[in-house]
């Protein structure tokens, strides 16, 4: 083509398929509708609150509406909203974590998520698109039951999955999860922290499809969890009900402490490129640690469990640092049992002058259903076919 003496060549065939595959790309994209990617799934579970966690395709606000358990139906008349939102503004984004309070204990509720797409915000005008919901009309909608007064309930204990979803499903389908209270999730699920979708992939997408749209989980955050680029954004899914990744609940007659034992080497190993402090977080643990056990709610409990993914040991850097700075506090609070992992092997280490509490150290392969009563809290650890492999048996505390 000339153009007064100018000669223009034509693009090549590939850049102009690639513009066009470009243009059609960003185009669909623009159109797709507004979607739940991932949950919604419930965190942080209380007597009086739960957080509720869920993803969208694009930026939203996001807010439940929640119901008693009752026979009405959920579209019988409007139920209350309650917003994603902090300091006074509606929060927009693709995660999404509404934490409901002033619950009552040992209550069944039942509610629905949703999100509503920001198109521009533009000085003091918002543009919004369309809205995202769990469905409640020919399905019943998600339902969730609070933390309660004493009486006896059942958990499980998996770790060290490592994204390997067969394994996940196979452990899990052992729980009767119409009499489990909660599932533990040991440390470990990833390989290391890469991205959102790792995450949901890995083990997220398979617990929601299984339980935890219904039954709360807690996580005790494992070395591998603390890796990658990723790490960072960890407590946005997997919050604690106090805002710190390690914390204190109590179900039943029993009173749990998750702890976070962080890496298993020291801070200076080439592995971690010097963006770990974990000895100072561990010394922050120890100082919360010795106020938490002060508690009316820890001093009343009949059961006291500790958990943590690195056990007290010899081995490694971390090991240690958790037998220096928190098993004196543990052993003084009278601690009856700690559930770890990190070794991908089975053992329970028995008392001991320096560790005056049994710690069972579970497998990356099996499953640990712990069932609490009046008389006796016991633990069962399973393999993969459903076999017994160990038990042990602890009482209440005098």
């Amino acid at each position: 083509m000339k153009m007064k003496g100018l000669r223009v060549s034509p693009l090549p065939v590939k850049m102009t398929l690639w513009l066009l595959f470009l243009t059609v790309s960003l185009s669909s994209r623009a159109q797709e509708k507004i979607q739940i990617t991932h949950g919604p799934y419930l965190q942080a579970m209380t007597d009086s609150s739960v957080s509720i966690i869920w993803t969208t395709n694009k930026p939203a606000t996001a807010w439940v509406e929640l119901a008693p358990d009752d026979d009405s139906h959920f579209y019988q008349k409007e139920r209350p909203k309650y917003f994603s939102a902090a300091n006074g503004l509606k929060k927009v984004g693709t995660v999404h974590r509404v934490t409901l309070t002033d619950l009552t204990a040992d209550t069944h509720y039942r509610y629905r998520v949703y999100s509503q797409e920001v198109l521009k915000h533009e000085w003091v005008k918002v543009q919004y698109g369309d809205v995202a919901a769990t469905a409640v009309y020919q399905r019943k909608p998600l339902m969730f039951r609070t933390n309660g007064t004493p009486g006896p309930f059942e958990f499980a204990v998996v770790n060290d999955i490592h994204e390997r979803n067969p394994v996940l499903k196979q452990l899990l389908g052992q729980v009767d999860f119409s009499r489990t209270g909660f599932v533990v999730f040991n440390g470990d699920m990833v390989n290391s922290s890469l991205s959102e979708e790792q995450v949901f992939r890995g083990f997220m997408d398979t617990a929601t499809l299984l339980f935890a749209s219904e039954i709360p989980m807690y996580y005790a955050r494992g070395n591998h969890e603390t890796r990658g680029p990723f790490a960072a954004q960890f407590p946005e899914y997997f919050p604690g009900n106090n805002g710190r990744l390690y914390y204190m609940f109590t179900r039943g007659d029993a009173c749990f402490i998750v702890l976070d034992g962080g890496e298993d080497k020291p801070d200076s190993d080439i592995e971690y490129s010097g963006i770990t402090d974990m000895d100072a977080y561990r010394t922050e643990q120890a100082k919360w640690l010795r106020a938490i056990i002060q508690t009316d709610a820890f001093q009343k409990a009949k059961y006291k469990i500790a958990i943590c993914h690195i056990p007290p040991a010899n081995g490694w850097h971390g090991n240690q640092e958790i037998t220096k700075k928190w098993v004196p506090i543990l052993n003084e609070a009278g601690i009856q049992v700690m559930l770890s992992a990190h070794e991908h092997r089975h053992r329970i280490q028995q008392p001991s002058d320096a560790t005056r509490f049994p710690i069972i150290v579970n497998s990356n392969n099996h499953i640990i259903k712990a069932s609490i009563t009046e008389s006796e809290a016991r633990f069962r650890i399973f393999d993969p076919m459903g076999k017994l492999v160990d038990q042990l048996s602890i009482v209440p505390a005098k």
